[in-house]
């Protein structure tokens, strides 16, 4: 017998959850249709895992660096296997809260594919939602008000490229990676091709990054690019930038060879391993977007401000919409979704506050206008600029390479962007997110006082360098 639902969500990933549970509070009776695991990507395939690996890898630098800090240590050395065991405890710990999280909120939960049905004898609209279970059970039907596209993306590949999990790959095989290679290229020098060179770096790999654009991390400031090769470099990372990569002339062996245009000659990379690291695409296909009007462009569901596509009962949140592919704007576009579901006229989201970090060592994080977009939008802008070299804490830290950047409006004095790379800005850019909402000018955020020692007085100084007035700089 068919179920009826007020909200029905196709994929459990961050988005997917989160939008459940605030469906769950208020009020709406709400099922999860999850093929794989709840959680999805982010949880176990992208963000926890790869940052847990990150984490190992800094740990193995900071140990071989050790005699700096008056630690004594000798042969250091890295057991990858326990590496992996670790990555995978904190991946199940997750795994069970999140499954906690549905029971407490009296979530439905179908393991197994959904798809979306056109009009029939169960409703005149289409919405109705057929799950091929996993368990090889007979089809679920349910009969949802509302249904939220929540089905993520999947690396995309090059064609010609062709994946075999073993000698070439994406992220999603390299997680599995049973020992570190002692070489790979990675096609890439997006945030996830960094934070991929950065770690297999740190734990003794020979990294090479191949980038088409004339930068690696093309989306962020030019400043934090520049600085980001500068810091890779030195530990040691090859990076090849304006490089074409041709999949026709990849060559398998024991190892991979390719080549790529590069200044309008063809140059020649081996390595162990080759990983692919291009973007992400969404997971459109199989889900039965052909039986409504909901319309694709570019490979993403188009949707209004409030994540309704052209079938307004049919809502589509993170990677499948495009955008900014990250988990915390998928949960917020779930939850703005949900309360519009729920007639709680939520406000849109302003994607110039959302926060972005790359995890790497250096991490970088930002929020706002880069210097080059600001002006591109004919804002009279001034900057203001600090090094952790000056700030205490980043010497105690053992790590004061490089700085703070803010971007503001000579007119108005509002802030447009910060930017920063350096230790811990992933966990410092908050402050900067804060500001932009509050709609801050520098002065006020150079009259919080930031306590000391801490890195946070990087914030306070770039602020006051906006005017020229930096106390240590």
């Amino acid at each position: 017998m068919a179920q009826e639902y007020d909200l029905v969500i196709l994929g459990g990933g961050t988005g997917g959850y989160v939008a459940a549970i605030r469906a769950s509070q208020l009020g709406l009776k709400t099922a999860i249709v999850e093929k794989g695991k709840l959680g999805g990507t982010c949880l176990h395939k992208g963000c926890i895992p790869s940052k847990a690996l990150l984490r190992s890898a800094e740990v193995f630098a900071t140990a071989k660096h050790s005699e700096d800090f008056g630690v004594m240590t000798s042969d250091v050395s890295i057991n990858f296997g326990k590496v992996q065991e670790r990555k995978n405890k904190i991946v199940d710990q997750l795994h069970k809260g999140v499954q906690h999280l549905m029971k407490q909120g009296k979530i439905d939960v179908f393991e197994g594919t959904g798809r979306i049905l056109g009009p029939s004898i169960f409703s005149p609209m289409p919405g109705t939602i057929s799950i091929e279970m996993n368990n090889g059970d007979e089809n679920e039907m349910l009969i949802p008000k509302n249904v939220i596209v929540a089905t993520g993306s999947r690396p995309r590949t090059l064609t010609g490229l062709d994946i075999d999990g073993q000698l070439v790959m994406t992220s999603d095989e390299a997680l599995a990676l049973e020992e570190v290679p002692s070489s790979i290229i990675i096609v890439g020098g997006g945030v996830i091709g960094i934070e991929w060179a950065s770690m297999l770096s740190d734990f003794g790999a020979d990294v090479t990054v191949i980038e088409y654009a004339d930068r690696i991390i093309p989306t962020e400031d030019k400043e934090i690019s520049k600085e980001m090769q500068r810091l890779m470099k030195k530990k040691g990372v090859k990076i090849v930038t304006g490089a074409k990569v041709l999949p026709e002339t990849l060559k398998k062996g024991e190892g991979v060879t390719i080549s790529a245009e590069v200044k309008g000659s063809q140059k020649e990379f081996s390595a162990e391993k080759l990983l692919v690291s291009v973007g992400r695409q969404a997971n459109t296909e199989g889900i039965g977007i052909g039986n409504t009007d909901i319309q694709i462009e570019k490979g993403f569901i188009v949707t209004n401000e409030y994540f309704q596509t052209k079938e307004s009962h049919i809502y589509a949140i993170g990677d499948v919409i495009g955008g900014l592919q990250l988990a915390h704007v998928a949960s917020h576009e779930g939850i703005v979704a949900v309360e519009h579901i729920a007639g709680q006229n939520p406000s849109p989201i302003d994607y110039s506050l959302v926060s972005r970090c790359i995890y790497s060592s250096p991490e970088a994080a930002s929020v706002g206008l880069t210097e080059d977009e600001a002006k591109e939008k004919g804002h009279n802008v001034k900057t203001g600029k600090f090094s952790f070299r000056a700030i205490g804490k980043a010497l105690v830290f053992g790590e004061s390479d490089g700085f703070v950047k803010i971007v503001a409006d000579k007119d108005t004095d509002d802030i447009l962007g910060v930017h920063m790379i350096g230790p811990h800005v992933t966990d410092m850019i908050s402050e900067a997110g804060l500001a932009r909402v509050l709609d801050a000018t520098p002065w006020e955020v150079a009259h919080t006082i930031h306590p000391h020692p801490t890195l946070s007085e990087a914030i306070g100084e770039a602020a006051l360098a906006v005017d020229g007035k930096a106390i240590h700089g």
